[in-house]
């Protein structure tokens, strides 16, 4: 194994991160535009009960992209160890491993929601056209599941192999042919929802394609080759990824008990409005996401490498960055909330008040979430999966009680509170607990080539 003092990224802390954050951030906001894209062309071309359905199909959805994290998540930060490491075979041994689980996870996937999909839509209150939209969405992308599983989860492996420019390429390239498709389907042939899902599908499918090239290229540093499934790493990988999966599964069932509360204490118009805030707010989302993504592969090699303070100073710049971001984000939607409702439907003034509400209530604390999904993504990086499971797991636990309460002493607004006030009372847990696991790293002992690192 290298000496801990040779096996070190050339460049400076802030370097390492940003070289991976930058692409990382890229990647999922074009990621991003596959939901938002089709939410613009659903509000124009299918209007506010076009935007309840996707609403209803977000939950299932939802899933499927929290077991392409599970993967890719994952699979990404074990590849980075084994890089740290220099061991080649293992780095080999780990991509096969996870393609294996891209298909099986996604052929379960595809029979799970296919047999409960509409049972699901109906938890959820949804009735009668709105059912009918909902599931064109969902079907046609429950058959797509091992698609989606992939895309999810492939740049992941190819940003983690040391090519996070090139991950960002396949992605961007899937984003634009989905805005291409998204026009032609829904807006030339009038497909609505089928047509929204069917262009997100196509799109992803190039991007896996795009990766499975890269990996057999010359340009891989880890080139696919004959390897057995590994249940070891494959165990490795979904205990490192399980807080992601986890953290999708409370996304998914949040949004379904808000879709839930929403059309019991108001109607598909306040379900609409509820969408639009959704995809404003995955606009910040997917830049903390990919922000906080860059920080696993630096950390995970710094861990391999036991380059400690490193780890402490990319943590403290993601820190920083992630709550300044949110707290930008939340003051611009508040200054002019009209302006980006009108993105999604124009004549629609009630739909736009209620999205206005929406907007000053419940993104108060959108920044908190960036902090959440980084401490998570921290845990998953420096090998803590049990830590990481437990933000996952206390995120969901923390709302039910708000969730159950407030809609009852305030109703509608009730609905609008229940997230920003629970992530409030969570990261006054989570916070204490990053700081006293970074204290530790601290007190490791160092050695004098790593003292010099940590002032870089």
């Amino acid at each position: 194994m290298p000496n801990e003092t040779t096996t070190q990224l050339p460049e400076s802390v802030a370097q390492a991160f940003w070289r991976f954050a930058i692409p990382s951030i890229v990647a999922m906001l074009v990621s991003g535009l596959y939901q938002i894209i089709d939410g613009l062309f659903v509000g124009q071309y299918v209007g506010s009960e076009g935007l309840a359905g996707v609403n209803m199909a977000m939950p299932l959805l939802g899933l499927i992209m929290g077991f392409g994290l599970l993967i890719g998540m994952g699979g990404g930060s074990v590849l980075s160890q084994y890089r740290g490491e220099k061991n080649r075979y293992a780095m080999q041994a780990t991509l096969v491993t996870a393609l294996f689980l891209v298909v099986g996870i996604g052929l379960l996937a595809t029979l799970v929601f296919i047999s409960f999909g509409k049972t699901g839509l109906h938890l959820q209150g949804a009735t009668s056209h709105t059912l009918m939209l909902s599931w064109q969405y969902v079907e046609v992308m429950s058959y797509g599941a091992l698609i989606s599983i992939g895309a999810s989860a492939m740049p992941m492996l190819v940003r983690n192999d040391d090519s996070p420019n090139m991950a960002t390429r396949f992605i961007v390239a899937g984003a634009l042919l989905n805005i291409v498709l998204d026009y032609v389907l829904l807006g030339i042939f009038g497909m609505g929802l089928k047509g929204a899902a069917v262009a997100t599908l196509i799109a992803q499918l190039a991007t896996c394609v795009l990766c499975l090239r890269y990996f057999t290229s010359a340009k891989a540093k880890t080139v696919l080759s004959l390897h057995q499934f590994d249940k070891n790493i494959a165990q490795r990988i979904m205990q490192l990824g399980a807080s992601n999966l986890v953290m999708f599964i409370y996304m998914s069932f949040i949004i379904a008990l808000h879709n839930r509360l929403f059309m019991d204490y108001g109607d598909t118009t306040q379900l609409a409005a509820f969408a639009i805030v959704g995809y404003l707010a995955s606009c910040y989302y997917f830049f903390a996401e990919g922000l906080v993504s860059g920080l696993q592969p630096p950390v995970s090699y710094y861990l391999g490498a036991k380059q400690y303070p490193r780890i402490i100073q990319t943590v403290k710049l993601a820190f920083s960055v992630t709550i300044g971001s949110g707290i930008v984000v939340v003051l611009v939607l508040n200054l002019f909330p009209a302006f980006f409702a009108s993105f999604f439907t124009h004549a629609n003034q009630p739909l736009i008040e209620a999205t206005k509400v929406g907007i000053r209530l419940h993104l108060m604390a959108l920044f908190l979430d960036g902090f959440l999904f980084m401490a998570s993504i921290y845990f998953v990086a420096v090998g803590k999966s049990g830590q990481a499971l437990f933000v996952s797991v206390g995120n969901m636990v923390v709302q039910l009680p708000f969730l159950f309460m407030l809609p009852r002493l305030f109703g509608i607004e009730g609905v609008w509170l229940s997230v920003p006030l629970s992530n409030i009372a969570f990261t006054l847990v989570v916070l204490p607990m990053l700081w006293m696991n970074l204290k530790g790293l601290r007190e490791k002992p160092t050695t004098a080539a790593n003292r010099c690192l940590s002032h870089l």
